[in-house]
């Protein structure tokens, strides 16, 4: 996989991370700043780092899965690996502009 597929690849990966929402809070999981990391592998595999607003979050397993399951079912991507992780803690400050605005932070 060269680096141009894998970038596309990232474009379209984060594009559907942005349909992912908690469902306490009406901002995407990507703007929340809650995807640390995403690797796209040789192999088209995906590995992600994700944390949470809150560590005892009461949707996390639902949201795992719906991660998981939307970034396998694009087009080129062999498998996905979502670690949920929390270090560093979220804080708001990872959160995009449009994300703060749209939650009152601004």
């Amino acid at each position: 996989m060269n680096n141009q597929s894998k970038a596309l690849l990232e474009e379209r990966i984060v594009a559907v991370l942005k349909t992912v929402y908690d469902p306490e809070i009406p901002v995407n999981i990507f703007d929340l700043g809650m995807i640390y990391k995403i690797d796209v592998h040789e192999d088209a595999s995906v590995e992600l780092d994700m944390t949470f607003t809150a560590p005892n979050c009461p949707a996390a397993d639902f949201i795992l899965e719906d991660v998981r399951t939307k970034v396998e079912s694009l087009e080129g991507v062999n498998g996905a690996t979502v670690n949920l992780v929390f270090e560093p803690a979220w804080d708001q400050s990872m959160m995009s502009e449009e994300a703060r605005v749209e939650l009152g932070f601004e």
